[in-house]
């Protein structure tokens, strides 16, 4: 084996990414200048910038992120280490919706892997797969900290709460029909592009944008007000294991439940402080 294909078989040169258009060229360098100023250290603009190169192919390409690597000074590695890391980043381009069923543990038990299995069969895709119009790429999504309105499916990072299979099956005919389609909660829709563009840290031009809050739920705020050292109609006082609640005085804020209360550590209870570790032997 030469050198040269030795080289080759290892992976080692690679073809140059191709160019940008000119003109697509030009307006990603002015957009990633405007970026870059707002951090004192330009490497800081790598994930902003990665969101905008996206927002030009819908996906973060090899023409994408050594352009990135040529603006920040970094090297394609360190640039590719990033875009691989984060799964808001496509590696491939997709649909103009990007339909995320969450499935883990709240979601699933209240219906989510139900309804991935249904959009699946009714799409005719797989996980991180496209419809073949391009409309829709379907993906199982991990926690997205919506758990009291479980199961939850987001579009383009948009909140689709309580829903079922038919209600799901819906949705995603909606979209690929180009009907209009609102989320339960937060900002309009969007495709796909649009929003890494957003997320690059450009305004927000859709109409009703502006003020719009995704909200929380019953639940959470109960949580909230319990830390908060409040009670509330819908709370409860959880005694110790083994015994019931009337068991025990109800002190009120501080031990609500014997879970969540505050617990003594060396570190808070200066009566117990922590002494230096025992050496072996002693």
């Amino acid at each position: 084996m030469t050198a040269s294909n030795k080289e080759v078989s290892l992976g080692m040169p690679q073809l140059p990414a191709p160019a940008y258009p000119a003109e697509v060229r030009a307006k990603l360098e002015a957009d990633a200048k405007e970026v870059i100023a707002r951090y004192p250290g330009s490497r800081s603009a790598l994930l902003p910038l990665l969101h905008l190169v996206q927002s030009e192919e819908g996906y973060v390409s090899r023409t994408g992120m050594a352009f990135c690597a040529e603006l920040l000074g970094l090297t394609t590695a360190e640039v590719t280490a990033v875009a691989t890391f984060y799964t808001m980043y496509r590696r491939r381009a997709g649909g103009d919706y990007q339909v995320g069923v969450c499935t883990n543990t709240l979601c699933a038990v209240m219906g989510g892997d139900a309804i991935f299995d249904r959009l699946k069969d009714h799409l005719g895709v797989g996980n991180d797969e496209t419809t073949e119009d391009g409309k829709v790429t379907l993906e199982h999504i991990e926690c997205n900290a919506a758990c009291d309105f479980a199961p939850v499916v987001m579009v383009n990072w948009e909140f689709f709460d309580n829903q079922t299979p038919e209600s799901a099956t819906r949705l995603v005919d909606d979209l690929i029909a180009g009907r209009t389609v609102e989320p339960t909660r937060g900002a309009p829709l969007c495709t796909y592009k649009d929003t890494a563009r957003i997320l690059a840290g450009f305004p927000d031009q859709r109409p009703g944008a502006v003020g719009a809050s995704g909200g929380a739920g019953a639940a959470s705020l109960v949580g909230l007000k319990l830390a908060k050292g409040g009670t509330g109609s819908q709370t409860r006082v959880v005694g110790p294991r083994g015994e019931a609640p009337g068991d025990q005085p109800q002190k009120g804020a501080e031990h609500l439940s014997s879970h969540d209360a505050p617990q003594q550590t060396s570190a808070s209870d200066p009566e117990h402080p922590a002494g230096p570790a025992a050496e072996e032997g002693e």
